[in-house]
């Protein structure tokens, strides 16, 4: 790992991902987790603040980059609900089959190496009753934009940490054992391209 992808490139990612437009979008959702939660790709833990403790029993987090959790993590003293963290990556997880009753997602699924195998570990660890919540920029409505986002990606993926601008967030979810129950999708503010987002919850089929 260069210095680029070690140093520089976390602190880029967290300042975009800190901006309003990601925020107002996290704080639609992570409310809406319960139970014990399960995070995909915790990051800088910028999520944290929109959990309810009072709907929220225990929160497990996962992130293949402990570097970038060392960020914020002092953010965990004022949960008020237990928490613990592991460094892994989504697609082979340490948890029983139908651990978890909510498991979170946002801005993630975009640089998971191997995506289908990867919510295919989201089925296999959620409870039969449980809720997969989403938020994820994808593939865009527009043709126009989604010729340029097929343009763009190469370079975006190797300069981005592997994050893609194309992915087809619904079909991901819907071909590998989640049916949606709710699904919104629209541009956020921003440069279209990275943009448009699909948010909503999905039950395990």
């Amino acid at each position: 790992m260069g210095l680029y992808d070690q140093y520089l490139l976390p602190l880029l990612v967290n300042a975009i991902c800190k901006q309003n437009p990601f925020t107002d979008q996290r704080s639609k959702i992570v409310p809406l987790a319960k139970g014990k939660v399960l995070e995909i790709g915790i990051g800088s833990g910028l999520n944290l603040p929109f959990y309810q403790k009072e709907q929220v029993t225990e929160l497990t987090a996962i992130d293949p980059s402990l570097a970038v959790w060392k960020q914020n993590r002092t953010k965990v003293d004022q949960l008020g609900f237990p928490f613990e963290f592991h460094q892994v990556g989504a697609e082979k997880m340490p948890f029983a089959n139908h651990s978890f009753d909510s498991i979170v997602t946002t801005y993630t699924f975009c640089t998971i190496p191997d995506d289908e195998m990867a919510m295919q570990e989201l089925r296999r660890v959620l409870k039969p009753t449980g809720v997969l919540i989403f938020c994820e920029h994808g593939k865009a409505s527009d043709p126009s934009i989604q010729k340029w986002q097929n343009r763009l990606n190469p370079f975006w993926k190797h300069f981005g940490g592997g994050c893609n601008l194309n992915r087809d967030i619904p079909n991901l979810i819907q071909t590998n054992g989640f049916n949606i129950k709710e699904l919104n999708a629209q541009y956020i503010p921003g440069w279209k391209p990275l943009s448009y987002n699909y948010w909503g919850m999905a039950t395990p089929l």
